[in-house]
């Protein structure tokens, strides 16, 4: 059976759905979420409660820190995080507060450094688990070091465009404690606007009515 711990930072947009999505995919034992933002959080008790694997769907609101310690002893075979993206701004003086929503705070790599992420991941995966996360293009050398320094390796890494012309934007990673040669690819997302190409549509067209 597998355990399938899914982190999320700060995700309003995501109450629980990639967990819903991983528990159609899978015959996973149990699927853990973790949620710091208490609305979303809310939501995705909801979102787990209503669904047909409500049985096996549990989420945690608590930091990532706060949930390692207390989950010291357990083990997870997958661990997925769709991580925050960019730093907060330099703030010019101490009494200049920044506000952001809470879908912008989610993209902010401050709120979750990877160094963070890293080693708490590292922490939770059992010995032949995986670590799959959605990171930055521009990120990924530092973050394939930093998954290096605790003996996490890729496995596969898939590239993403938005289209055959753009630059690429994303890199999907599947890391382990196997240090083994790396399957590499790319994923074009769009032919045009709103014509998604047949790779992508292949890989989503299980979660959308209308693709």
């Amino acid at each position: 059976m597998w355990r399938i711990q899914l982190l999320f930072w700060i995700l309003v947009l995501s109450t629980g759905v990639i967990a819903l999505m991983i528990a159609q995919r899978t015959d996973a034992e149990t699927i853990d979420a973790l949620e710091l933002d208490e609305d979303a959080y809310e939501q995705c008790v909801e979102n787990f409660e209503n669904s047909p694997w409500g049985d096996w769907l549990f989420c945690y609101h608590a930091s990532l820190e706060e949930f390692s310690e207390e989950m010291d002893e357990e083990k997870y075979d997958l661990i997925l995080s769709n991580p925050p993206f960019f730093e907060l701004p330099v703030l010019k003086n101490d009494s200049e507060e920044f506000s952001a929503n809470a879908r912008e705070k989610a993209r902010f790599y401050n709120s979750l450094p990877f160094e963070e992420l890293v080693e708490y991941a590292s922490g939770l995966l059992s010995d032949n688990g995986s670590f799959s996360v959605v990171i930055p293009f521009s990120e990924e050398e530092k973050f394939l070091q930093l998954c290096e320094d605790v003996n996490l390796y890729p496995n596969r890494i898939t590239r993403v465009r938005g289209n055959k012309d753009s630059s690429i934007k994303r890199s999907l990673l599947q890391l382990s404690f196997t240090n083994s040669e790396v399957d590499e690819n790319e994923l074009v997302l769009e032919i045009s606007r709103h014509e998604y190409t047949p790779e992508y549509t292949e890989l989503v067209k299980e979660f959308y009515l209308k693709m």
